[in-house]
C-alpha cells in the first residue's frame, strides 16, 4: 500500500445541478447530506480533505469545512480539480464527484491500494464501457500538469478524452452500480430505494 502523505481528498461539489433541480450535495442517502458524507469518508483516508465549490455556494464556504473555491479558469469538471492543484501543486488528489450515491469507503480504499503514482492517474472504469471515469480516482500532480496542457493546446475540456489518450491505471468496481451518477430526480429516488433495500 502506498503512503497517503502526499494524497489530499477532494469532493467535487461545484456543479450547477440544473438537471436535478436542487443542489446534489444537499441530497441525503445516508442520514446526512451527501457532500458531508463524502467529505468525512475521505478524511478517513487522506491527511487533508477539501470540498470544491463555486464562489456563490455560501452554505459550503460558511460551513467550517475545508473548501477550495473554483477559479473558473477552465470549463467543465476539471475546473475544480485544477483549482485544487493550483493551491497544492505537489499533492495528488483523491477526487470523488458528489453525484455518486453508491460510492462507499471501501471503493475509495481500493483506489488508494491500487494507486500507481508513476501513472498520470488511477481511476475507475465500468466493466461495461472500460472507459475511464475521471471524477472518481486519484490524479497525480504530473497528470494534472499534462491535463492543463492538453486543455490549453486542444481547446477541449473533457477529462475523459484526456485520460483515454494518457498513461493511466484503470481499476474496476465489484459492481458497476458503484459508479452510477444521480443526475435527475428519478435517479435520486432510484438510488435511495436501492440503498434502503441493503
Amino acid at each position: 500500500m502506498h503512503s497517503t502523505d502526499n494524497l489530499y481528498g477532494l469532493v467535487l461539489a461545484g456543479g450547477k445541478s440544473s438537471r436535478m433541480g436542487q443542489d446534489k450535495g444537499e441530497l441525503q442517502y445516508y442520514h446526512t447530506n451527501h457532500r458531508s458524507y463524502l467529505y468525512h469518508t475521505l478524511r478517513e483516508l487522506c491527511p487533508k480533505t477539501f470540498i470544491s465549490c463555486r464562489a456563490d455556494q455560501e452554505n459550503i464556504i460558511n460551513s467550517g469545512l475545508n473548501h477550495i473555491v473554483d477559479e473558473d479558469q477552465f470549463k467543465g469538471p476539471l475546473n475544480g480539480i485544477l483549482s485544487a492543484h493550483h493551491q497544492h501543486p505537489n499533492k495528488a488528489w483523491l477526487v470523488v464527484a458528489v453525484d455518486l450515491p453508491h460510492i462507499h469507503e471501501e471503493s475509495l480504499r481500493a483506489l488508494v491500494r491500487q494507486r500507481q503514482p508513476q501513472k498520470n492517474a488511477t481511476v475507475y472504469a465500468t466493466h461495461e464501457s472500460k472507459l475511464p471515469e475521471p471524477l472518481i480516482g486519484i490524479w497525480e500532480p504530473k497528470g494534472l500538469i499534462e491535463a492543463k496542457k492538453f486543455m490549453n493546446e486542444s481547446g477541449k475540456s473533457c477529462p475523459r478524452k484526456f485520460l483515454m489518450n494518457s498513461d493511466v491505471h484503470l481499476i474496476y468496481p465489484e459492481n458497476d452500480l458503484e459508479l452510477f451518477n444521480a443526475n435527475f430526480p428519478e435517479d435520486y429516488e432510484m438510488a435511495k430505494s436501492r440503498i434502503g433495500e441493503n
